[in-house]
């Protein structure tokens, strides 16, 4: 949750996050500290059956799950470019399901939970790299 929460206070309006990492990865917890980041105190819950959650806080937080998502059609079709490109921050997990819908230059973090109950988190961002995870 420490590197969401130091990503969360520097992000710029029109950051886009995409998030990798498989199932218990940790990536709901990671937006979780994000959001910590944007000063937003609603509780934050996954976006895997409304698929875009909105919160106000510091900058508008748009949290997005691809998971349940057939393809980049349908990422489209709920209206998710709008976000993308919106005023905010975007944070979506399951990118890789959505890939060629993502804007070019995006942030990934991905996370990868190792056999000792850690988690390894890489940023790929020149700016984002920065918060030292």
């Amino acid at each position: 949750m420490d590197a969401g929460e130091k990503l969360g206070k520097i992000v710029i309006p029109g950051t886009v996050i995409a998030m990798r990492g498989g199932l218990g990865a940790g990536k709901t917890t990671f937006a979780k500290g994000f959001a910590k980041g944007l000063v937003i105190d609603e509780y934050i819950t996954s976006p895997s059956y409304t698929l875009i959650r909105e919160y106000q806080g510091r900058l508008p937080f748009y949290h997005m799950d691809a998971y349940r998502l057939a393809g980049e059609e349908d990422f489209r079709s709920i209206g998710a470019e709008e976000f993308m490109y919106a005023r905010g921050v975007c944070l979506i997990e399951w990118s890789e399901r959505v890939e060629s819908a993502l804007p070019p230059g995006c942030a990934r973090v991905t996370i990868q939970a190792l056999d000792n109950g850690e988690r390894k988190i890489t940023i790929e961002d020149p700016l984002l790299e920065t918060i030292g995870t």
